[in-house]
C-alpha cells in the first residue's frame, strides 16, 4: 500500500503547484513583473535576430559569388581590378578570385560586382529597418484600438516565422524575404513591448526603471547577438542560431498567453476601453516632435558607424578580424552604466530629464568627432564608449518623456506615440547600411564621423524647448477620482481633460511652454 501513497500524492502537488501558479499570476504587482519579463525578452529577441546574421551574411554572399556561370570557363590574362574605397579584404579577395580575368575594355566590370555585394548586404541589413518604418504608423494605431498583449503575441509569431525562414533559407531572395518579415513582426512586438511597459508603470521613478530595464535588454542582444551567431554556426551549423532563437520565441509567446490571456473576455473587453490620439495629431504635437528628432539625431551615428568603421580600421590601424570584432564589446559596460544613472537622477530630479538627454547628445557628438582622430586600438574602443553612453542617455531620458507627454496632453495610450519612437530609430538605421558606404566613398570617413558629431552638438540646445515639460501637471484618471487608487496599466490610466483653474483656488497653474502660442486654436486633448 504504500507505493500507491506517492501515487496519489502526485495530482495533490500538481494541484496545489496551480493553484499557487494561478494565485501568483493574479497578484497585480507579479503579474507586472512577469509582463517586464515577457517583454524585455521580446526585445532581447529582436535585437538578437538583427545582429545574429552579421557574421553569417558573408559564408551566403560568397557561396553565391561561387556559383558557377556561363563565362566561367573562359581563360584571359589578368589584369589589375580597381577596388572600390568601401571595399572589404575579403571582398577584394572574392573579387579578385572569381573574376579571374578579363579584357582591358571590360575593366569597369570588376568594379560593379564588389559594390553590388556591398550595396546587396546594405539593402538587406536596411529592410528590415524600412518596413518596420513603412508599417509602424499603422501598427501604431492597431495597438492602440487592440491593446498591448495581442499586437506583442501577433509580433512574436512572426518573428517566429522570421527565424525559422532564416534558418532554412538557401540564397540572397529568402535573407532579404526573412529579413523583412522580421521588420513586419518588429514593428509590433517592439512598439507594443515598450508601450505596454508605459502603461503597467504609470508612476515614476518605476516607468524609468523598467524603461531602463528594457534598454538593458536591447544592447545586451544587440551586444552577443555575432558571437553567438558565429560560434554556433561554426560548430553546430548554420540553422542552429536560428532555431534556438525561434525556441526563444515560441516560449516567450506561451507565457504571453498564460499571463495576459490577449483572448479572453477580459481582453476583448479592454480593447474596448479609451480611444487614443490618432499618429497624426500626435506627430502634430511639437514637444513630442522635438523628442522624436532627438532619438533619430542620437542614433544616427552608431547607425552610420557600424557598417564602415571595420574597414576604416583595417586601412587606418592595420586592425586584424578579432579587433573589428571586439570594438563595440566594451561600449555595453557604458551603455548600461548610462540607463543606470540616468534611472537614480530622474528618480531624484525628473523635472531635469530634458539635461540628460542634451548632455548625452553633447556626448555623442564629441565622441563622434574623436572617432577619426584615433590611430590605435585602445582610444577607439573610448571613444565608441562614449558613443553608447551617450545614446543611453538620451533614450533613458526621453522615452518616458514621451509617455508623460501623452499623460498630460493627450489620451494616456501609448501605441502611438511608441510607433513615432521606433519610426525615429527606424529613420537611421534605414539609412546607415545603404547611404553611410556611399558618402565615406564620395567625402571620406573623417567627414562623415564629424558630419554627424557636429548635428548631436547643434541638436543639443533644442532640448531646452522641453525645459518646462517636467513641470506640467498629470491630471488624474477617472479610476483615480472615482476610487482614489493608482492605476494598474491596461488603459487604467485614462484621464479627464484638465479644466482651467480659477484664480481664488490659489493652486499652481501649469507652466507655459515654449510652443503655446502656436498652438492657439488646437486642441490636444481627446475626451474618453
Amino acid at each position: 500500500m504504500e507505493p500507491a501513497a506517492p501515487t496519489r500524492q502526485a495530482p495533490a502537488a500538481a494541484s496545489k503547484l496551480s493553484e499557487a501558479v494561478g494565485a501568483a499570476l493574479q497578484d497585480p504587482r507579479r503579474q507586472r513583473r512577469l509582463v517586464l519579463v515577457i517583454v524585455c525578452v521580446a526585445l532581447f529577441l529582436d535585437n538578437m535576430l538583427y545582429m545574429v546574421i552579421v557574421p553569417i551574411v558573408p559564408y551566403y554572399m560568397r557561396a553565391a559569388s561561387e556559383m558557377p556561370t556561363p563565362t566561367s570557363k573562359i581563360s584571359v590574362p589578368n589584369l589589375p581590378t580597381p577596388i572600390p574605397a568601401n571595399a572589404s579584404t575579403s571582398t577584394v579577395n572574392s573579387s579578385e578570385s572569381s573574376t579571374g580575368g578579363m579584357p582591358t575594355g571590360s575593366a569597369e566590370q570588376h568594379h560593379y560586382p564588389a559594390d553590388s555585394e556591398d550595396v546587396k548586404i546594405g539593402v538587406l541589413f536596411a529592410s528590415k529597418a524600412i518596413l518596420q518604418l513603412l508599417v509602424n504608423p499603422l501598427s501604431g494605431t492597431f495597438i492602440d484600438r487592440m491593446s498591448y498583449d495581442l499586437p506583442l503575441l501577433m509580433g512574436l509569431g512572426v518573428l517566429f516565422a522570421s527565424t525559422v525562414m532564416f534558418a532554412f533559407a538557401e540564397g540572397y531572395a529568402m535573407l532579404f524575404a526573412a529579413r523583412s518579415l522580421q521588420g513586419l513582426g518588429s514593428a509590433f512586438a517592439d512598439t507594443s513591448s515598450i508601450a505596454m511597459i508605459a502603461d503597467k508603470y504609470p508612476e515614476e521613478p518605476e516607468r524609468s526603471r523598467a524603461l531602463g530595464w528594457a534598454l538593458a535588454f536591447i544592447s545586451f542582444g544587440s551586444l552577443v547577438a555575432p558571437p553567438f551567431g558565429g560560434f554556433l554556426h561554426e560548430f553546430a551549423g548554420k540553422t542552429a542560431p536560428f532555431l534556438v532563437l525561434a525556441i526563444v520565441s515560441l516560449l516567450d509567446a506561451l507565457l504571453l498567453l498564460a499571463v495576459a490571456k490577449p483572448f479572453s473576455a477580459a481582453a476583448r473587453a479592454r480593447a474596448n476601453l479609451p480611444v487614443g490620439t490618432p499618429i497624426h495629431r500626435l506627430m502634430l504635437d511639437p514637444y513630442i516632435a522635438v523628442v522624436a528628432g532627438a532619438l533619430t539625431t542620437c542614433n544616427i551615428p552608431l547607425a552610420f558607424l557600424e557598417p564602415t568603421i571595420a574597414t576604416w580600421m583595417k586601412h587606418t590601424m592595420a586592425a586584424s578580424e578579432w579587433e573589428t570584432g571586439l570594438a563595440w564589446l566594451p561600449a555595453f559596460v557604458p551603455h548600461v552604466l548610462g540607463v543606470y544613472l540616468t534611472v537614480r537622477l530622474a528618480a531624484r530630479y525628473p523635472h531635469l530629464q530634458w539635461l540628460y538627454g542634451a548632455f548625452g547628445l553633447a556626448v555623442i557628438g564629441a565622441s563622434s568627432c574623436l572617432v577619426p582622430a584615433c590611430r590605435s586600438f585602445a582610444p577607439l574602443v573610448v571613444s565608441l564608449c562614449g558613443l553608447c553612453f551617450g545614446i543611453a542617455l538620451v533614450d533613458t531620458a526621453l522615452l518616458p518623456t514621451l509617455a508623460f507627454l501623452v499623460d498630460v496632453r493627450h489620451v494616456s495610450v501609448y501605441g502611438s506615440v511608441y510607433a513615432i519612437a521606433d519610426i525615429s530609430y527606424c529613420v537611421a538605421y534605414a539609412l546607415g547600411p545603404i547611404v553611410a558606404g556611399h558618402i565615406v566613398h564620395s567625402f571620406g570617413f573623417v567627414q562623415l564621423s564629424l558630419g554627424m558629431g557636429l548635428v548631436n552638438l547643434l541638436y543639443a540646445p533644442v532640448l531646452l524647448l522641453l525645459r518646462n515639460v517636467g513641470l506640467l501637471k498629470r491630471s488624474r484618471s477617472e479610476r483615480d477620482v472615482l476610487l482614489d487608487e493608482p492605476p494598474q496599466g491596461l488603459y487604467d490610466a485614462v484621464r479627464l481633460r484638465e479644466r482651467p483653474v480659477s484664480d481664488w483656488d490659489r493652486e499652481p497653474r501649469s507652466p507655459p511652454g515654449p510652443f503655446d502660442e502656436c498652438e492657439d486654436g488646437y486642441d490636444y486633448y481627446t475626451r474618453s
